[in-house]
């Protein structure tokens, strides 16, 4: 980037900046979340560190806090407040120790606290008694909101103690008290707004909150560290934290701020991250403050679940029905805990309605907690550069016809030897959810289909050692396994087989349903199950003798036919189907390709599994959404140990949800749950419940 066009991005950068910045500290409005905010900074801060001369004084990373609302009586604090420097990630918190600990000769010590999410506040006491309280304002005069904060009764009007102390902390409302004001945006706002109101019953009828965590320290002389200070607050009567902790390496710092991505949804209160202080005083006066913030302390934000990138180009993929889908190819930016550098436009519409341009700077998000998605378009920050994205008339890889059918939002390839089409068909029938093929990814599938081995995905049984030996890469040993993989894949749950014929809008839960459904109704029909005998071979000289195990099986012939005895009303009478997947359903197993494709399955040796469907009634009614990782278990066995006790499984969250399980570093779905009221339960809790 050169000079004239850094200078032209900085200035939009400032601009939309302080406009956010005067909406959120004067206003109390939220127009975009705060890690949108802090996106658009960071991004100014690293320009203004690659041209220094662009600085200006008046540029909001020269500045802490905003201007005033003009409403409430100017104070002068005693001591400039200062804004922490945010990091991101445990490399951003070992490059901020790497710096510090050159500054001191001593150990370093640190101390954790949590990163409330509310409104800074100072208060001032004379001889033990409650003087005023003060906002943070521009960082060197406040405003005087005394008559709002004397209402919170956790800060006492008298101090244990008969002293002269300046204090600083965190107003915040408890999630307790923001549910019962259903209007108001969020609780950072909320508790904002109720201390800017003229009339101090409006503080107090919302039942505020505050946590003491700074001190000027001219006013406490006798203090040498932050853990004393925690401990003094407490008893002077000051309310603090507790669930701050001391640690003597940066290793630990980094583990302590990562469980809390978990952990944060228990509070009683919202954070957004992790203050790391340098313990010792005297430390912290040797590190001392750069002109913005000091030295000794950052601010460890929690992976954003918003962020902002600039849309550089826009691709189209084909998915395995044929829909086109437009891609923006984005600057590498973090969301959620991943960097990611594409996000889905949806399609022809979506775009239009958004606005989004070549070259715009967008607000992105993670959708359904996995695929990243343009949220909105900060028109603010286009230069007239940008350019509109038309929809080309052929498909990009096979050169066919694309078309939009009336009433749909989606184009579509509609050329049905399309190798996009193939590949992705393909792709999804051996996928985890589907035939679970291992050695079969998207790059053997491409080369299968290219070579002319897979005509379809029943082919895929047909292979031999001789075919596979043909293709690049492919050796003996890698031949055998994925011949040994194919083997083991033609005996498949019957949920899985249905998924993976990738039939439209039929998703893991539905397959469950439907599965349940049609093996039920084929046992009162006096349909054949077949029952094979397995041998379950003596392990060692202890082991019991070789014994028989009973596992019952269904023949792909037995499903074409129980599924065509079935009328069109039946099917969406299914409980978990319904009438979008039921007319699917019965369209596909009512075309002739369809169910040629099925009986060359069954010639090839594929034989569906049925026992997994045998349920307890434990979780019966009961619906659950994961979000997250988990530990003791994959999501697929959590998922299947659920349907096996009654429960089913969706992928996102409603108000007729019961459960949402949470695992390590869960995503938006966790918002979403505290805001219906669903109940919250972590693995550990699903698990005891198992």
């Amino acid at each position: 980037m050169d000079i004239s066009t850094a200078k032209s991005r900085i200035e939009k950068l400032r601009e939309k900046i302080k406009d956010l910045n005067y909406k959120y500290f004067v206003l109390d409005k939220s127009e975009v979340k705060e890690s949108v905010r802090d996106a658009l900074k960071r991004e100014l801060i690293e320009l203004e560190t690659q041209f220094p001369k662009l600085i200006t004084p008046d540029s909001p990373t020269q500045r802490v806090g905003s201007a005033l609302s003009g409403r409430f009586k100017k104070v002068k604090h005693t001591t400039k407040k200062k804004s922490l420097a945010d990091v991101f990630n445990s490399d951003e918190i070992r490059e901020w120790y790497e710096r510090i600990k050159k500054l001191t000769k001593k150990p370093l010590e640190f101390i954790c606290e949590l990163k409330i999410d509310g409104l800074n506040i100072t208060v001032q006491y004379e001889k033990g008694h409650f003087k005023r309280a003060i906002t943070r304002g521009n960082g060197v005069e406040g405003e005087d909101v005394t008559h709002s904060v004397k209402t919170i009764e956790s800060i006492p009007l008298e101090l244990n103690e008969k002293v002269d102390l300046e204090v600083s902390g965190e107003v915040f409302m408890p999630l307790k008290s923001f549910k019962k004001f259903p209007k108001l945006a969020n609780p950072r706002n909320a508790a904002a707004g109720s201390i800017r109101q003229l009339d101090p019953k409006v503080a107090a009828s919302r039942n505020l909150d505050m946590i003491f965590y700074h001190v000027d320290k001219s006013t406490l002389k006798k203090i040498k560290s932050q853990e004393e200070t925690l401990k003094e607050f407490k008893k002077l009567g000051l309310k603090t934290c507790t669930k701050y902790k001391k640690f003597k390496t940066i290793d630990e710092v980094i583990k302590f701020c990562e469980s809390w991505h978990d952990k944060r949804s228990s509070l009683p209160y919202e954070i957004d991250g992790i203050v790391i202080k340098v313990n010792d005083f005297e430390q912290q006066k040797e590190m001392g403050d750069t002109a913005k913030a000091p030295r000794y302390a950052v601010a460890y934000k929690f992976p954003a679940e918003q962020s902002t990138s600039r849309i550089l180009d826009v691709i189209l993929q084909i998915g395995r029905t044929g829909a086109v889908t437009p891609v923006a190819v984005m600057n590498p930016t973090a969301v959620a805990g991943s960097i990611v550098s594409r996000a889905t436009l949806h399609n022809e519409d979506e775009i239009n309605k958004k606005d989004i341009r070549i070259g715009d700077t967008v607000i992105i998000q993670k959708a359904g907690d996995v695929i990243p998605e343009v949220v909105e378009v900060l028109k603010d920050l286009r230069t007239g550069k940008e350019k509109k994205f038309k929809f080309p008339k052929q498909c990009p890889v096979c050169g066919g016809k694309i078309a939009r059918k009336e009433g749909q939002a989606a184009y579509r390839c509609i050329n049905p030897n399309c190798n996009a089409i193939e590949t992705r068909s393909l792709g999804h029938f051996v996928s985890k959810k589907g035939f679970n093929i291992d050695g079969l990814g998207k790059q053997v599938a491409v080369q299968l289909i290219e070579n002319g081995l897979v005509q379809d995905p029943a082919d895929i049984f047909t292979l031999k050692k001789e075919d596979l030996l043909k293709l690049e890469s492919f050796k003996e040993r890698r031949c055998e396994n994925l011949l040994r993989g194919v083997e083991k894949a033609a005996h498949i749950p019957i949920d899985m087989f249905l998924f993976a014929l990738g039939i439209r809008y039929l998703g893991e839960q539905s397959s469950y349903d439907f599965s349940k459904f049609l093996i039920s109704h084929a046992k009162k029909s006096d349909k054949k199950i077949q029952r094979i005998r397995k041998k379950i071979p003596q392990q060692s000289m202890f082991d019991e003798p070789e014994k028989q195990i009973e596992k019952e099986k269904f023949s792909i012939l037995d499903l074409i036919e129980t599924t065509k005895s079935l009328s069109l009303e039946e099917i969406k009478n299914i409980d978990g189907i319904g009438d979008k997947i039921g007319e699917m359903l019965h369209k596909w197993f009512n075309e002739k390709e369809n169910i040629k494709f099925l009986e060359k399955l069954y010639k090839v040796g594929v034989m569906l599994k049925i026992d997994h469907l045998k349920t307890s009634q434990k979780f019966e009614g009961k619906s659950f959404v994961l979000t997250g990782s988990l530990e003791t278990m994959t999501r697929d066995q959590t998922k299947s140990k659920i349907k096996q006790a009654g429960g089913k499984v969706h992928s996102s969250i409603t108000k007729d949800t019961t459960y949402l399980v949470v695992g390590k570093s869960p995503g938006s779905k966790l918002k979403k749950a505290k805001e219906l009221g669903i109940e919250i339960i972590s693995e550990k809790e699903l698990n005891k419940m198992l």
